[in-house]
């Protein structure tokens, strides 16, 4: 086993990998921000550790033209799940998600005729759990104070005294992603001392203490061990999307070691009471068993598999292409200490990470790929039997050939009583032979092979409402990125855009089109090394964004209704309003941000009289809850009435919709 964990971590390094960052535009990034006026983020350790500059992120959604004052105000995105057949080639029964992101020091492009000057790699995953109508103090959510969580490094002897201890760490106003106990056990666990640490010292022996992270600083309740190496030798509630490397000769390998297929192991100890706990200073099977624990191979999967089959047997007999199954133990780590057994069941399993080339991207170049088109990869959402509640995160690791990180182990760590010098040093002095005096490299060895992240606010993946989307139909989501401000305002983060901004698909195909904004996006002082401010049209600091059609994308004028062809042939087939039944009521509700859900006939009884909608959408909604449409069979121009500033932004967009086969 210790060889075996040696290997992974070696492997590990080459994404475990320099000076650069990477946000997350689509789903919004969060950076570590919530609600913040500021330009800069208030803290960085709010939920996890970015490595980014303070600037980036957007704040989480707001329901209503007022700033949210509880979670209840908060919009969390709704994407539809994908139906059961989803796992085919084609794109039957499958919904569309487009992650969109910037990254600062490059990546692509290290072919023997396109060379680029690092090695880098992205990992792509999401979390998820039950969506529950009440969400509790343990529950995934935003928070409403920018705080990090509390927490007391204590050992207990019981579960209640674990269970006391938690409770009172856990805040119900703090942001929640990974558990409390997934952080407590990073505390207690042995880290792995096969990593390279170059000529680092770090100042602990736990799995919170790495090269990138020697003093083992908290963020939220992340493993720093966890988040710096992929792929993770332990257990992890974060499933994986796709890799996208400089190297295709790496997908098998990460393929294979992803948690989505291979069970990871961990060990297990016990109460007085017979319970198991959930964390072990315990790293490996050896030393787990001659410790008196138990060492368990735990699997990551989608959700249990049907009550039914209760037997190895039946598992496999009834596992398809559509649903694979896989018999094995679950892994959930805020239930692991919750029963006195661990029982094996039939799960469904999760599918292997796609892996491809990573986009190209200019170095030193926070923007565009080649060809001026957004760094982005088309997620196939998953389907479950529940609605759920999930995070997206994005992992960009960079790496130089200075050294080789597939081979570069703990043998190679700075050791000068063992005559063992470490293969880079910090701020080195080098002799060229040119000067009498040596040259010093800038060189920071905690950040040489480095790994940064960006993360999502919450959003829901919703069960298809069998009344109106079949299990077969086809989604494409539209969205909107960015937030108030220029160019220089704005930064890292962008400027308004419709996310695809050009969008082809089939006339029996869908749309589901939703958008959500903040009313605190004023970027102000603090501003950090940027500038402060909000330009833009209407109330400061306030995301506002419609749909109106115009004839060409030349044209900033839009079409009278009557005129219009985009909702002539279109057919409605979900929204969140009852109010809006025909195609005079989705045009209107599109243009006003949901304002208004229907033409005539809504809003007018005293209780529902609405004040005269502003013209700049001032009182509309920051996010509009949505509607799915198919269009008919043609090509459409449209732009957001406040946001297309002529000669300073453009918001426009496209559809083309072609005939089905």
């Amino acid at each position: 086993m210790k060889f075996k964990l040696i290997f992974l971590c070696l492997t590990a390094t080459a994404v475990d990998f320099i000076n650069a960052d990477v946000y997350l535009h689509s789903p919004r990034g969060s950076n570590n921000r919530l609600n913040e006026k500021s330009a800069n983020r208030r803290n960085a350790n709010r939920a996890f550790d970015s490595q980014n500059n303070n600037r980036g992120g957007y704040n989480v959604g707001d329901k209503t033209d007022k700033a949210a004052k509880n979670e209840g105000d908060q919009y969390n995105m709704e994407f539809f799940q994908s139906g059961p057949n989803h796992r085919g080639e084609g794109n039957e029964g499958k919904s569309f998600l487009t992650i969109e992101w910037t990254n600062q020091h490059g990546c692509g492009g290290n072919e023997d005729n396109d060379p680029h000057k690092l090695n880098c790699n992205l990992v792509l995953q999401y979390m998820c759990e039950d969506d529950v109508s009440n969400p509790g103090k343990y529950n995934i959510r935003n928070g409403i104070v920018t705080n990090t969580q509390d927490y007391n490094n204590q050992n207990h002897i019981s579960k209640s005294q674990k269970e006391t201890r938690k409770n009172n760490n856990v805040k119900d106003n703090r942001v929640m992603q990974e558990p409390w106990e997934w952080y407590d056990k990073c505390d207690k666990r042995q880290r792995n001392k096969g990593l390279f640490t170059a000529d680092q010292k770090l100042r602990g022996e736990s799995s919170k203490h790495t090269r990138q992270n020697p003093g083992g600083t908290r963020y939220g309740y992340e493993c720093p061990e966890e988040r710096d190496y992929y792929p993770y030798w332990h257990p992890t509630d974060w499933k994986d999307i796709a890799v996208l490397v400089h190297d295709k000769k790496l997908c098998d390998y990460y393929q294979t070691e992803s948690s989505n297929l291979k069970p990871k192991g961990e060990c297990m100890e016990k109460y007085g009471d017979g319970f198991y706990k959930h964390a072990s200073k315990y790293n490996q099977n050896s030393t787990c068993v001659e410790g008196g624990g138990e060492w368990f191979e735990f699997h990551n999967y989608l959700e249990e598999g049907p009550a039914q089959h209760k037997t190895k047997k039946d598992c496999e007999a009834a596992s398809t292409k559509d649903t694979p199954l896989v018999w094995g133990i679950p892994y959930k780590s805020t239930s692991l200490d919750s029963t006195k057994e661990h029982k094996k069941k039939c799960l469904v399993a999760l599918d292997k990470p796609h892996c491809e080339l990573a986009p190209w991207s200019r170095d030193n170049h926070l923007g565009n790929g080649r060809d001026g088109v957004p760094l982005n990869y088309t997620w196939v959402l998953p389907q479950y039997s529940k609605n759920q509640r999930c995070v997206f995160r994005i992992r960009y690791n960079i790496s130089t050939d200075d050294y080789d990180p597939f081979n570069t182990n703990s043998s190679h760590n700075q050791n000068l009583a063992a005559l063992v010098i470490s293969p880079v040093q910090q701020n080195e002095l080098v002799d060229i032979g040119a000067a009498q005096t040596p040259l010093r490299l800038a060189i920071n060895t905690a950040q040489y092979g480095r790994t940064f992240q960006d993360r999502s606010h919450v959003f829901k993946l919703k069960t298809r409402p069998a009344s109106q989307i079949r299990d077969t139909d086809t989604i494409y989501n539209l969205n909107v990125r960015g937030k108030r401000g220029n160019i220089v305002q704005t930064y890292p983060a962008v400027e308004y855009d419709f996310i695809p901004n050009r969008l082809t698909l089939m006339e029996n195909e869908m749309v589901h089109i939703q958008w959500t904004g903040s009313n605190t996006h004023n970027n102000g002082n603090p501003a950090g090394d940027g500038q402060a401010g909000d330009a833009g049209e209407g109330t400061e600091g306030t995301d506002r964004n419609n749909i109106v059609e115009v004839l060409d994308p030349i044209d900033n004028y839009p079409v009278p209704f009557e005129n219009s062809t985009m909702f002539s042939g279109a057919r409605l087939v979900w929204s969140t309003s009852a109010q809006t039944k025909d195609l005079n009521d989705v045009a209107v509700s599109l243009a006003s941000a949901g304002y208004y859900s229907c033409l005539t006939g809504c809003n007018n009884s005293p209780k529902q009289k609405k004040p005269t909608l502003n013209n700049l959408l001032n009182n509309a909604p920051a996010s509009y809850q949505g509607m799915v449409l198919q269009f008919a069979k043609g090509k459409y121009h449209y732009i957001c009435s406040r946001n297309n500033n002529f000669s300073n932004r453009s918001q426009k967009g496209m559809i083309t919709v072609v005939k089905s086969p």
